[in-house]
């Protein structure tokens, strides 16, 4: 684990690193990689999905902005970072939104706000709220559903078709090349700005 402190730029590159390994190293194409943010997390992973195809994003507890946390703002002050709110329009693959209705670091309307935006630009999932789920114990609170449905999204993933918006991001992207891979949908993890891990379903 890096004993740094983390830097936005820097957070950004480690997930452009991690997809990087995905992509030339294990060879995964990018219709098999689903970046999962947590908190913080969700900045590098809508940074990701705006920067490069994926089949789809799982965001866990996301903030609009880190100066929104504290502040109810109605836009971006300077010096704001990990803006959520002003990527998350470029982003072109399904966004799954989880959030709890007692969050107490990062207020549910954050969650709310980003999927209304999503829904906005048609590249929403139903999101999952859960009643009086907190912050940092949303999976134990949320019990077995939580797993049924992050399991449902990437079954949705593996059946949708991939839409015109995503295939011609695809098309321009340098990621876009493919090699032949069991059909196997990986998650890209960043729990928080220091670690992050890969899944493969």
């Amino acid at each position: 684990m890096s004993t740094g402190q983390p830097q936005e730029a820097a957070v950004y590159a480690d997930i452009e690193a991690a997809f990087k390994y995905l992509r030339e190293e294990l060879r995964i194409p990018w219709s098999q990689i689903v970046p999962y943010g947590r908190s913080i997390g969700t900045a590098p992973s809508i940074h990701l999905a705006k920067t490069a195809p994926v089949r789809g994003i799982i965001l866990q507890s996301p903030m609009v902005s880190i100066y929104r946390i504290p502040f109810r703002l109605r836009f971006t002050l300077p010096g704001d970072i990990f803006t959520n709110i002003d990527k998350i329009g470029d982003v072109c693959c399904p966004v799954f939104v989880i959030h709890g209705t007692r969050d107490e670091i990062v207020p549910v309307w954050h969650g709310q706000a980003l999927h209304e935006m999503c829904v906005k630009k048609g590249i929403a999932y139903e999101a999952y709220v859960v009643e009086g789920g907190d912050h940092n114990n949303l999976e134990m609170q949320a019990g077995d559903v939580f797993y049924e449905r992050v399991a449902r999204f990437l079954e949705h993933l593996k059946r949708a078709a991939i839409s015109e918006k995503l295939q011609r991001q695809a098309g321009s992207s340098v990621w876009a090349r493919s090699w032949k891979n069991p059909e196997k949908l990986w998650l890209l993890g960043a729990k928080d700005a220091t670690r992050g891990s890969w899944h493969r379903y």
